[in-house]
């Protein structure tokens, strides 16, 4: 028995030591059941906002983390937050949230609850993610069960805390996830509201892809004194990385010229972006007519279809993702090639975001635009922001377009003709067609 007892005692040692050896930096000091995690994911070396952001969060200091997309900021702040919930197990074991986790999208809400299923997969920590767009029960029933860690959008957090199925008096820690995006999307009020129910002495987590001084102000006044700012300053830019590039083209040539791209299989994995839900319709609907696999994703579409349609992008059944900025921030999509801007967006900021959807986690990308002249001014704000001009390429030669484009479209094609009759009435003929008795037979033999 003894001996068995040191064999097994041996064989756990040599385990730890081969997560050991197989980590670096700070991956190294986490928990044994998180190590397991990290190897099962290939995590093996922590990015420089996942390096400096481990001792403060595990420490229970006050962050504001920034740093480019794609860096694993989800593992920055999911990571270290785990490794302090492990340490003070007790205090975290509630059936009410000890931690609320805010995101400004149903997408990114999922994303960062699969993150934290897969790091906390060894630890004995509840965790489920609400959001609108589709039934509340199986949210209500999953609280009702206890919940270590609660991940939401505001809108549904707010409406279950008004039916009394939340309660966050004994919260001990509160987290924004794209906090520019947050404040930008009009949820400032919300954040507000759940700050007054929140207790003050919180530790507060915020972080983002870009932090504008005025926004940078607000965030510190939700904050306790002295927060660690971390900010990470990449080597090379995302969009450094990325090979961009302009066509000038019109409008109703815009469909044309997509297609036309979509012919080189050098375009594996697409994300286009539209400014508008119906224009993202009619895209996807083109595409599929043309046999081009593809699916959209916008504010209209039923969360079942948004995440259908971000599912089969992810595994590859779909090579296009026709998209409204919903999908411009805080999604990790894998190996997206190329992000094509049907529309130029309104604002030159989130071009930058868009494009970033490609070149992650330090690969190369491709992100082409399209142009139209009524575009032009929010071409110049781009180039503005970027500071250089985005070289042009020579519109290759298109199929003429008709005049009405909405004729094309494939839900146009199996409508029945129409027949308009106009009768111009004249006083000689007038009492004629009045007095004449209608037929109303439909067999006229």
């Amino acid at each position: 028995m003894p001996d068995l007892i040191m064999n097994l005692n041996i064989t756990e040692n040599s385990a730890e030591q081969k997560n050991n050896d197989s980590l670096s930096g700070v991956f190294r000091e986490y928990s044994e059941g998180i190590k397991k995690a990290l190897i099962e994911q290939s995590y093996t070396k922590p990015t420089p906002i996942q390096e400096q952001c481990m001792h403060p969060i595990a420490e229970g200091k006050d962050v504001i983390g920034i740093a480019q997309t794609g860096t694993g900021k989800t593992a920055a702040f999911s990571l270290p937050l785990l490794e302090r919930m492990i340490s003070n197990d007790k205090q975290f074991k509630t059936r009410n949230p000890k931690v609320l986790i805010l995101a400004p999208t149903r997408e990114l809400a999922s994303q960062i609850g699969e993150s934290i299923e897969k790091y906390g997969k060894n630890l004995p920590f509840r965790h489920t993610v609400i959001f609108g767009g589709v039934g509340q029960k199986p949210q209500v029933n999953a609280l009702r069960r206890g919940v270590n860690i609660l991940i939401a959008t505001p809108g549904r957090l707010i409406d279950l805390m008004d039916q009394g199925y939340i309660h966050l008096e004994d919260l001990a820690c509160f987290i924004l996830d794209e906090v520019d995006r947050m404040l930008d999307m009009g949820f400032i009020h919300a954040i507000r509201r759940i700050l007054k129910v929140v207790p003050k002495d919180r530790q507060t987590l915020f972080f983002s892809a870009t932090m504008p001084p005025s926004m940078e102000k607000l965030a510190l006044s939700m904050v306790r004194k002295d927060p660690v700012r971390v900010a990470i300053a990449p080597k090379e830019p995302t969009v450094d990385r990325i090979n961009q590039s302009l066509f000038h083209v019109t409008k109703n040539s815009k469909i044309n010229l997509l297609l036309k791209l979509l012919e080189n299989s050098a375009l594996e994995k697409v994300v286009v972006f539209t400014q508008m839900k119906h224009m993202a319709n009619r895209v996807a609907k083109k595409l599929q007519a043309s046999g081009f696999p593809c699916a959209a994703i916008h504010g209209n579409k039923s969360q079942s279809a948004r995440t259908k349609a971000l599912h089969d992008f992810k595994s590859g059944s779909s090579r296009a993702l026709i998209a409204t900025d919903v999908a411009a921030r805080g999604l990790d999509i894998n190996k997206v090639t190329h992000v094509i801007n049907f529309d130029l967006p309104m604002e030159a900021e989130t071009y930058v975001h868009r494009i970033g959807r490609t070149a992650r986690a330090g690969a190369d990308g491709e992100a082409i635009s399209f142009c139209g002249k009524e575009e032009n001014e929010l071409l110049k704000s781009i180039e503005k922001l970027l500071k250089k001009p985005i070289p042009v390429q020579d519109t290759p030669d298109l199929p003429k377009v008709e005049n009405n484009i909405r004729q094309n479209d494939v839900s146009n094609k199996n409508r029945p003709p129409q027949r308009r009759f106009s009768r111009k009435q004249n006083s000689s003929n007038s009492t004629f067609f009045k007095s004449r008795p209608k037929n109303r037979s439909r067999n006229r033999n």
